[in-house]
């Protein structure tokens, strides 16, 4: 999963400050992010020990959302 923050429709909004990417990637960015990255993080999320993943991206970009 390549998530890139440029892409995502929430950049610079309050869902942004409480995303997963900006607070592992301590601003903005892009991030790859293995299967099993990627199965923790939604552990980690359903737990509640870590923000979701709020990427927003636009049908017409290339990134991918989860």
């Amino acid at each position: 999963m390549i998530i890139d923050c440029g892409m995502c429709e929430l950049e610079q909004t309050d869902a942004c400050a409480d995303c997963f990417v900006t607070a592992v990637l301590d601003g903005h960015g892009a991030i790859q992010l293995t299967s099993v990255e990627e199965r923790a993080m939604r552990h980690l999320s359903d737990a509640g020990m870590v923000s979701p993943l709020r990427l927003v991206v636009n049908d017409d970009t290339a990134a991918v959302a989860g």
